[in-house]
Parts: C-alpha cells; structure tokens; sequence
C-alpha cells in the first residue's frame, strides 16, 4: 500500500521552493508569537495554553494541513497530469495510501516539531502543556491529511473549500460555537491534549476523549478509503 516511486513524485511536489516558504511561514510565526508572549509574561501555564490551543491546534495546523493535504494530489488533477500516474501499473488505493503518508510526513515536519518547541518556549513544558499539545497536533495532523486529501480528490475547489473550513469552521465558529465541536478536528485532538495535560493546566474540550478518538478514527480511514473508491472512478480525461 506504499509506492516508493509516488511518495518521491509527491515529496518533490510539497516542498517545493514556494509551498515550502507559505508552510514554514506559520511555524516561525507560533515561535515567534511564543518568544514574545515569554519575554512579557515569563512562564506562564495558562498564556501558554492558549498559545498552543488558540493558534497552533485552531490555525496553524489547519491551514498547513490545507497546503499538503490538497497539494498532494490537487495540482496534478488541475493540470491533468495525473492520467499519466493513474495509466502505471499501481492501485489507485496505493496512489492514494501513499500520498496520504507523505501529506503526513510534510505536515507533521511543519506543526508537530514547532508546536513542541513552542511549548518549551512558553512555559518550560510546566504541567506537561508542551507534551499534550504536541500529542494533540500529530493526532490532528492525520486526520486533517486525510480530510484535505480527499477533498483534493473531489474537488476542483479544494483549497478555497479547505482554508474556509480551517479559517471559519475550526478557528472561528469552532472557538464561539461549542456545538461545533463535535464535527471539529481540533476539538476531537484535543481531547487528547486535556487527557496528557495537569488538572490545573487549563486544557479542555468540548468532546469525551472516546468520541474524540473514534471521530479522528473515522475521519482518518473513511477519507483515506473514499478518497481511493473516487480517484479509482477518474476517466483519464480527468473528470470527476
């Protein structure tokens, strides 16, 4: 279910020069955010929370999510050079599979490593903050890797759907609207998050942790297999 020679195609295709830039853009911005937020607080449990909750998990991670999940298969069915992949001799659940651990890796290089060191940054990883967020992102990182991938599947409109679900959905309605939670990727990682952190850590959120982990479940396999049936009924014209 891994191709070697797809998962290269697609490393080259993530980082390259201008998708790179745009994804390394957020990490020095949290990292940023949290030596400044240090210097005029100090170590601060609950500023560091809401670093780490409020922009990481709700915008960061999202939006370069976005970026890698659609730009693992997006582009080349835009410009219709995938006909070319999907004419070798390789299972369109294997094209899918594998790009879908590529997205992983390029995500999680972009939000899990800066999230972790933002936490140390903030507060020294006082009350495990820095482990439980950085638990809640790699959670996150898969399931929305799934999501955006497949909607690079369906959709021709793949990104602007993507940064309106991460921007409004997850940041925005997801911090004012409690309800939405239950459909809200960053609501079901954070359950991991208040599982890892103290008691007075301040981390909580609005879904049991076994909804939450049964919800990134589905999210995770029903993306990566729907994806897979959809691109398998791809005409080599490219419609879909």
């Amino acid at each position: 279910m891994y191709h070697p020679t797809v998962a290269r195609l697609t490393f080259r295709a993530l980082l390259g020069r201008r998708r790179a830039l745009i994804m390394a853009l957020l990490p020095m911005l949290l990292l940023a955010i949290a030596i400044a937020v240090r210097a005029l607080n100090g170590a601060d449990d609950r500023a560091a929370a809401t670093v780490l909750g409020g922009f990481a998990l709700a915008a960061m991670v999202p939006l370069v999510g976005v970026i890698a999940g659609t730009g693992a298969i997006a582009p080349e069915i835009d410009d219709g050079s995938v006909v070319y992949l999907l004419s070798k001799p390789v299972s369109r659940q294997t094209i899918i599979t594998t790009k879908f651990i590529v997205a992983c890796a390029v995500t999680g290089l972009f939000t899990v490593v800066p999230v972790y060191v933002a936490g140390l940054i903030l507060n020294n990883n006082s009350q495990q903050i820095a482990f439980a967020f950085t638990a809640a992102t790699a959670a996150a990182v898969v399931a929305y890797s799934a999501i955006f991938l497949l909607l690079g599947v369906v959709s021709r409109n793949a990104v602007v759907i993507g940064l309106i679900y991460a921007l409004v959905w997850e940041a925005l309605l997801g911090s004012l609207m409690p309800g939405v939670g239950n459909l809200s990727v960053q609501q079901w990682s954070l359950t991991l998050a208040e599982q890892i952190a103290a008691s007075g850590a301040n981390v909580t959120s609005t879904v049991s942790l076994t909804a939450g982990s049964i919800l990134l479940v589905i999210a995770t396999v029903g993306g990566v297999w729907y994806a897979g049936r959809r691109l398998a009924s791809f005409s080599f014209a490219g419609d879909h």
